[in-house]
């Protein structure tokens, strides 16, 4: 099986640093997985689950946010926020959510007759109630 090196970082630590077989990187323009041999790339993150497959097994992330770059000697991922899957917490899902109402409050306030970043909000928020679903927490409905 070809393997690639991956790297996992956020701001406060390095999660991550093995070799891989697939990363599944949940993509701002959609899903995508990554193997060795890819193109070049460089993508935004959306908030959603980052998957990894290597010899380890299987390793799942939550993320909020961040990039992905992909080349020639691997996968580097910088996360605004990363948490192992199995680590994450109620309290830590409420606080990503409070975090994403609140921005999207601040822009809709900011920017009453621009709908862009309005709806850049609204996505931002929308995916962090998807993710919760994903992971079986629950988060509290969006008052848009």
């Amino acid at each position: 099986m070809a393997e690639m090196q991956f790297d996992l970082v956020s701001p406060e630590r390095s999660l991550a640093s093995f070799k891989a077989a697939s990363v599944q990187i949940p993509g701002a323009d959609g899903d995508m997985t990554v193997m060795e041999g890819h193109a070049p790339t460089i993508t935004t993150l959306r908030p959603g689950i980052l998957r990894v497959e290597g010899d380890g097994g299987s390793h799942e992330y939550v993320v909020t946010g961040g990039f992905a770059e992909i080349g020639a000697a691997g996968i580097s991922v910088l996360a605004e926020q990363a948490v192992p899957t199995g680590d994450m917490t109620q309290d830590q899902m409420d606080a990503m959510f409070d975090a994403a109402q609140e921005a999207y409050m601040r822009t809709k306030e900011a920017h009453q007759n621009e709908p862009g970043p309005v709806d850049d909000a609204a996505k931002l928020l929308a995916d962090m109630v998807a993710m919760g679903s994903e992971i079986g927490l629950s988060t509290k409905q969006p008052s848009l």
